[in-house]
């Protein structure tokens, strides 16, 4: 099996782009904006564009305080576990970025991530995001992507989010779960998941917890 999970707010109890404008002295401006995509008020990558045009000017070196201040969510190390000891493949698949992600990632023996990147000149965010965003759209044919690549059937794969930029993924999935998640992700999913635990995500699937 296959699971696809998104990072912020779902495997982590942060919001990265947050705890960046945390630094930038533009975290209330950034948080209203996310709340806003996150519910499906705004087109997500309009809105991802115009929160990281807001942290323009920042220095790289932020990076590393950013690192040390994301948080998992409860239950997610015993998620990754149980899912390795049962011969799934876990990917974490995020409209957040790469340069938290991957670290994250590798530290926890994921080897499956796709998120956006900061683009970045003379040591200092230029504003902009390097490459494709990854959007609701990318989410979803990345999730169908890794599953032809690993050679699992899509009606074997899982999604698990949070917010509406993971609507398509939950959609092509063979199982969609709504994971502490804003409405417009509720009432798509096939499970519901109200408590911030990612065990109760093995227990839904009928995994093992370690």
């Amino acid at each position: 099996m296959l699971v696809v999970s998104d990072v912020d707010s779902t495997f982590i109890r942060d919001e990265v782009i947050e705890l960046f404008a945390r630094h930038a002295g533009v975290e209330e401006q950034v948080a209203k904006v996310t709340a806003a995509a996150m519910r499906g008020e705004l087109d997500f990558t309009q809105s991802l564009h115009a929160r990281v045009k807001a942290l323009a000017g920042l220095p790289v070196e932020v990076i590393h305080d950013v690192r040390r201040e994301v948080r998992l969510t409860e239950g997610a190390a015993e998620f990754v576990a149980g899912l390795a000891a049962g011969g799934h493949t876990l990917a974490l698949v995020s409209g957040g970025f790469e340069e938290v992600v991957t670290p994250l990632a590798a530290r926890m023996g994921i080897g499956h991530v796709v998120a956006n990147r900061f683009e970045v000149a003379d040591g200092r965010f230029t504003g902009r995001v390097a490459g494709r965003v990854v959007d609701r759209r990318v989410k979803a044919a990345t999730l169908v992507e890794l599953a032809q690549r690993l050679g699992i059937p899509v009606e074997n794969t899982v999604a698990v989010g949070d917010g509406a930029n993971d609507l398509d993924m939950l959609s092509v999935a063979g199982t969609g779960i709504a994971f502490c998640a804003k409405p417009v992700l509720r009432e798509a999913a096939d499970i519901v998941i109200d408590r911030p635990d990612l065990r109760l995500v093995l227990d839904a699937l009928a995994i093992d917890r370690p």
